[in-house]
């Protein structure tokens, strides 16, 4: 099955079909251009992080560094976390089950999708999701 040809200025919108085959090729597309970029930044991090340790000489300095690696290296841990997420909604356009709701069945909605391309859930779903962890926190 080839993927179908997506102008450069095509947006889905409300008014077509669902998941039709220009839309899921917009999504696989958005999904792989985000893909991509989190695995350059983590290159890139991995990258710095190989050049050696901190070597700066005023212990400030040095704690300061260290910090700034710690956070780099949480940022890139939900970056991966992030990766299997966009690997999974893949997977989703593959099977086809992809921009519907995991727990109703209906579509989550463009605009959904366009803003948060691994969504699994609708509006609705997530927001009652939400309330639910909210009420049993404050249990």
């Amino acid at each position: 099955m080839s993927s179908p040809l997506v102008p450069p200025d095509y947006k889905p919108s409300e008014d077509e079909p669902f998941m039709n085959p220009s839309m899921r090729e917009y999504f696989r597309q958005k999904l792989l251009r985000w893909r991509a970029e989190l695995l350059a930044e983590s290159n890139e991090t991995l990258h710095s992080l190989q050049e050696g340790g901190i070597q700066e000489p005023d212990i400030a300095d040095r704690a300061s560094a260290e910090t700034d690696r710690a956070l780099e290296l949480r940022t890139r841990d939900r970056e991966r976390k992030l990766i299997a997420k966009i690997d999974a909604a893949l997977e989703r356009i593959s099977d086809g089950t992809y921009g519907y709701c995991e727990e109703t069945g209906e579509p989550i909605g463009v605009r959904r999708l366009d803003a948060r391309p691994i969504a699994t859930l609708s509006l609705e779903a997530q927001e009652r999701h939400e309330r639910m962890e909210r009420t049993q926190r404050d249990d």
